[in-house]
């Protein structure tokens, strides 16, 4: 997920950057950071002279998490009209321009805010500010549970109910292992069941393969990975992760695709590439180019297990290739 920060004072830039420094010392990827007010200097930053609340409509969604260096306030009045699901809102986090606090205001579960605004007011030396239920009562949160293990919430209207009774300090019962459940269940994690249940949670079923020239257009990708994934009856839902060899892991198209679905990429090497279990179809270009003869038959099959079942062999087109395996 890309992470994008507005600030509206000199203060509020050398948080930004201090936030960037630390990220830096860390091996991890930097915000892109933007700025409005008047300041001759950029030093990176890229100055925003439209309304605030045009560059907020601009970036919310599309995998962006907002953060906002400065009053909460700019940061409500700018989400105005923007908010429509829980479950796909763009996580918005304010940091006030002294540095003080760090407040996740939106998707603090299912988007990450709250994680992620641990992590700033870590790097910041701050306090952060998070006021969801779950997280004030030291209580089970099953949005979030969802979102780290990678499970598809199929019916919202269970999120209250099971985070009521974990708010009660009641126990929640969930099947996962042991199914089908003997009684009803608060969480039922499964394709689908006939078994009575407040939350019904499904693993992702597939991964996807995905090989491209150098500098692919990311929305020529995109609609590449849509394309072929509707042609399969899935959507983005159903994709557990996306995969590649480790020379592309960085491609900017395939970054897109992360960021836009909230879907991982992961990569393996050649190596791990050649102990993919199955037949898979041969290039004698790819193999020249990175040393295996496919990438993205392969690459699926190594995230779904080793030696899962390909249900969609190599696709191409104008350089770009894509595989789907159902995961193990």
């Amino acid at each position: 997920m890309r992470k994008l920060a507005i600030c509206f004072s000199r203060r509020g830039k050398r948080i930004i950057e201090t936030i960037n420094q630390a990220l830096a010392s860390r091996g991890m990827e930097g915000v892109q950071a933007y700025y409005r007010f008047d300041a001759e200097e950029d030093d990176g930053f890229l100055r925003v002279d439209g309304s605030v609340g045009d560059w907020t409509a601009q970036f919310f969604g599309a995998g962006n998490a907002l953060i906002f260096v400065g009053a909460a306030g700019i940061a409500v009045r700018a989400l105005t009209g923007l908010p429509a699901d829980k479950l796909t809102d763009s996580p918005v986090i304010v940091i006030d321009d002294q540095g003080s606090f760090v407040i996740p205001i939106l998707s603090g579960h299912a988007g990450g805010a709250n994680k992620l605004a641990a992590m700033l007011a870590e790097l910041l030396g701050a306090i952060p500010v998070i006021t969801t239920s779950t997280d004030v009562n030291h209580t089970f949160s099953v949005d979030s549970y969802a979102a780290e293990q990678r499970l598809t919430i199929a019916n919202r209207d269970g999120i209250k109910k099971v985070s009521a009774k974990a708010i009660e300090e009641k126990c929640v019962t969930i099947s996962m292992k042991d199914y089908p459940p003997e009684a009803p269940v608060d969480v039922v994690v499964a394709d689908t069941t006939d078994a009575e249940y407040s939350l019904l949670l499904r693993p992702k079923r597939v991964t996807v393969g995905m090989g491209m020239r150098r500098d692919t257009d990311p929305e020529k990708l995109v609609a590449f990975f849509l394309e072929t994934l509707a042609e399969n009856h899935l959507t983005p839902e159903d994709v557990y992760a996306v995969c590649t060899i480790d020379i592309k892991e960085r491609e900017p198209a395939l970054l897109a695709i992360r960021d836009r679905f909230r879907i991982p990429v992961i990569s393996f090497d050649r190596g791990l590439l050649l102990k993919a279990k199955g037949t898979f179809t041969p290039s004698e270009f790819v193999e020249k180019t990175v040393g295996v003869d496919n990438v993205c038959e392969r690459a699926a099959v190594m995230g779904a297990g080793g030696s899962a079942a390909l249900i969609l062999r190599k696709k191409a087109a104008d350089g770009m290739t894509i595989a789907i395996a159902r995961r193990q």
